[in-house]
């Protein structure tokens, strides 16, 4: 979130300064940083003129800084009272942007509303000023969603201008209030929290809540349709998201409310930490059981395993039993078409139905050789194309590599005459080609551990690492349908590509 941009015409500017035609023109002359005139971003339907303006936050923050325009300019970025008296809390208030706290001070009141959300500050200003009663508000701060100097970074719209904000600073309110200011954390950031906080009140000990992916792990973790393998699975998961999400909250606790630079402490206090009478909750726990797990709910047809694979699947999908989605045209005569002929039709699994996303598939198929989920979908030309997960590996039954094949994705054909779509890890993708100065590196390190060990699990960690040779080749630009034998692969391994 930041400051919301506001326009002004130079009519709006000369009411917001209050000068005329020949005051506007003496400003340029008088004062060298008075901001200039800029043209407002039109939209690309628009076909208007450019239109001249001025920038609402510029010209109002200029003014707060100078002697002739200060009392027009923007409240919180005037000079400050000389010994302020010390300010009060007048309590909660709910706004239409959320929770806000009230306080007294010798500007006014000001209202501090505690939310990120943007142009939180110029709405709750906006719904002030056209309800009418006021309260003595005379500005509305939110937060900024960042750190500033002096504590949590602010914007601010007076109700004077609401439809302008600019950058104020917590220690500058502070000041003004006479006393240290609460922040919540955004986790802990709900209305009965701060609506309970009171001045010299202790941080309330509020439990984390639990976002949408852990209540959907913990539904599939108490759901008994599942085995043990599978639930213990969820759960852990499940466990890993609390257990970052209360981390994550301590964290900016300590970002937030640190002591301050130098040796003006922050003004700032924490008005709730998280409850870690249970923190941490067991995580990581074996990924060989883990994996099972997953692979038992990938098999089910529970809509709850559905749901569960698709968070796994955005969080760890190494701990599933499939690799990168693929997809191709269906093209009779290929070599896709000798691998498709071996699939079997079945009724789909939560892991089809995770595979299909949004498409409208027409038919779900698995791989007899390899278990791997499969589906025929109309393509977005109106062509029919296979979805698929890759392996992580393939079956060795003591064959070996005899050729791979180039065709929309990297193809393995091995010497007892199977074909295979080639295994990849889940987050990235065999290809070959110029890939504009990148390499494919990726289809030359699953080759070169295929050509070793057809039935090895492919590891891409270190893909950048790959044989230079082996990279060379794919990184050229084959036909489709091109074939590399073993012997051209083995030979381009043992062979360092030539320096231009």
């Amino acid at each position: 979130m930041g400051v919301s941009s506001s326009y002004l015409t130079r009519l709006e500017v000369q009411h917001l300064l209050g000068v005329n035609t020949f005051g506007m023109w003496r400003l340029a002359r008088k004062y060298d940083k008075f901001p200039k005139p800029t043209e407002k971003p039109s939209r690309s339907f628009d076909r208007q003129e450019p239109q001249e303006v001025f920038d609402g936050t510029q010209v109002y923050s200029w003014a707060a800084g100078t002697q002739e325009f200060a009392h027009r300019g923007a409240v919180l970025l005037r000079p400050l009272p000389q010994n302020p008296t010390p300010g009060r809390w007048l309590g909660y208030k709910d706004t239409v942007r959320g929770p806000a706290l009230d306080w007294h001070t010798d500007l006014g009141v000001i209202r501090l509303v505690h939310s990120t959300t943007s142009k939180a500050a110029t709405d709750v200003a906006s719904a002030i000023t056209s309800g009418g009663g006021k309260d003595g508000v005379v500005t509305v701060c939110s937060l900024y969603g960042d750190m500033g100097f002096r504590g949590p970074a602010l914007v601010a719209a007076d109700l004077a201008h609401p439809g302008i904000e600019y950058e104020a600073s917590w220690g500058d309110l502070a000041a003004l209030v006479g006393q240290v200011l609460p922040w919540w954390p955004d986790l802990l950031r709900h209305p009965k929290v701060i609506r309970e906080w009171r001045p010299g009140a202790r941080a309330a000990v509020v439990e984390v809540p639990a976002n949408d992916n852990e209540k959907i792990l913990r539904r599939a973790a108490a759901n008994d349709v599942f085995d043990v393998t599978s639930r213990a699975a969820a759960t852990d998961m499940a466990n890993g998201i609390r257990n970052s999400r209360i981390d994550h909250t301590n964290n900016d606790i300590r970002i937030f409310c640190k002591d301050g630079y130098g040796e003006t402490p922050n003004q700032v206090t924490a008005g709730a930490v998280p409850d870690t009478s249970h923190h941490p909750l067991p995580c990581d726990g074996n990924r060989q059981a883990l994996q099972a797990g997953w692979h038992k709910l990938a098999l089910s047809v529970h809509p709850d395993a559905v749901a569960a694979l698709e968070v796994a699947l955005g969080r760890e999908p190494e701990l599933l039993p499939f690799g990168a989605v693929t997809e191709i045209p269906l093209q009779p005569g290929t070599v896709s078409d000798r691998w498709t002929r071996r699939l079997t039709m079945c009724d789909p699994t939560a892991a089809h139905a995770v595979l299909a996303q949004d498409a409208k598939a027409e038919a779900f198929f698995t791989d007899p050789l390899t278990d791997m989920p499969v589906l025929r979908t109309p393509h977005v030309n109106g062509k029919q194309a296979w979805r698929f997960y890759a392996p992580l590996s393939l079956p060795a039954g003591g064959s070996e590599l005899a050729s791979v094949v180039l065709d929309h994705t990297l193809w393995v054909i091995t010497s007892d005459g199977h074909v295979h779509p080639a295994p990849c890890t889940p987050t990235e993708h065999p290809w070959w080609g110029d890939g504009w100065g990148d390499r494919a590196s990726e289809a030359a390190t699953v080759t070169d551990q295929l050509l070793d060990d057809l039935g090895a699990t492919v590891d891409l960690h270190q893909h950048y690492n790959a044989s230079k040779g082996l990279t060379a080749l794919f990184n050229e630009e084959h036909k489709r349908g091109a074939e590399l034998t073993r012997a051209a692969l083995l030979h381009a391994r043992m062979t360092p590509p030539r320096t231009r």
